[in-house]
């Protein structure tokens, strides 16, 4: 572990930025970036535009350590490069910015009002492959939709136990149990889900750091219990469907808490825009999510 980016994760100023639209999500975070699917064929195709698209908002100026503490990875982007330098590498090197990776293989069928993680039979290889990339962590995503005791609890189960796998290879997991913004017991969701939380943040071996991304909790500074947790060096919320306006106001209620935003990072991006156009657009959003994390 790096304990100068872990430093700059716990103690810095910003947020996280989420770079890592995977799988069935590419074609939708491309077509906000007025790319259409009818206009590429193929897989390898798909993640060569998606990567032009974050090389044009990691190099954008914009795009740096005053604002932004660190940035999730796909695998796919992890392996490509920006200048001759290995994704993560031109990150740290040339941005101060902390890389991540996400790492899970998306979500199984719905039950007992969840999604756990599919099976991720080749993560100790990819954890392997990550260290060598000189990535600091990692994301994995569950979601909660229902106040299900038995099945929140299977997610936060299989979080930790995951977790302590990538914590095992000297990495830093981020825990990433969502909450379902248009859950009809959301509250109470979450109320199961810090309790749960709590339980396996306190029962961890002293020298396991975690990191945890939730969803805007609708009780004010509900989180801060773990927010000031030792072995948890930051806890980060997603936007979960809000739009960037509504999402930095939410945020913006709670001490602490800090973005790690896709979606609402990436609005009002364009591929058809001209550089200065991309650029002041990118910036205005970054300037207002950082105001929202650090309020």
């Amino acid at each position: 572990m790096n304990q100068e980016q872990l430093t700059r994760i716990r103690t810095g100023q910003g947020f996280i930025a989420a770079l890592d639209q995977s799988g069935g999500s590419t074609p939708k975070a491309l077509l906000q970036y007025g790319i259409a699917e009818n206009s590429y064929s193929g897989e390898e195709a798909m993640y060569a535009l998606v990567h032009e698209m974050r090389t044009r908002i990691i190099k954008s100026p914009g795009f740096d350590a005053a604002s932004i503490l660190g940035a999730i990875l796909f695998e796919n982007t992890m392996d490509r490069t920006i200048d001759g330098l290995f994704t993560a590498d031109y990150l740290w090197e040339k941005k101060g910015i902390v890389p991540f990776l996400k790492v899970d293989k998306g979500l199984a069928n719905e039950e007992n009002g969840v999604q756990l993680m599919k099976p991720m039979p080749d993560l100790d290889s990819l954890l392997t492959r990550a260290v060598e990339r000189h990535i600091f962590g990692t994301k994995m995503r569950s979601v909660i939709k229902k106040a299900s005791p038995e099945g929140i609890r299977a997610v936060v189960d299989q979080q930790f136990a995951v977790g302590k796998q990538i914590a095992a290879k000297g990495l830093v997991p981020i825990i990433e149990p969502e909450v379902d913004i248009h859950s009809a017991d959301k509250a109470a969701s979450e109320q199961l889900l810090k309790a749960e939380l709590l339980k396996q943040l306190t029962a961890l071996d002293p020298g396991v750091i975690v990191m945890l991304k939730l969803s805007i909790p609708t009780e004010d500074n509900f989180y801060r219990e773990l927010i000031e947790l030792p072995n948890v060096a930051r806890v980060v919320a997603l936007s979960g469907g809000y739009d960037q306006a509504e999402a930095n106001e939410k945020l913006a209620r709670h001490s602490g808490l800090i973005a790690s935003f896709s979606r609402a990072l990436a609005e009002g991006l364009s591929a058809q825009q001209s550089d200065e156009q991309f650029n002041a657009t990118l910036s205005r959003s970054i300037a207002s999510i950082y105001e929202a994390s650090i309020a």
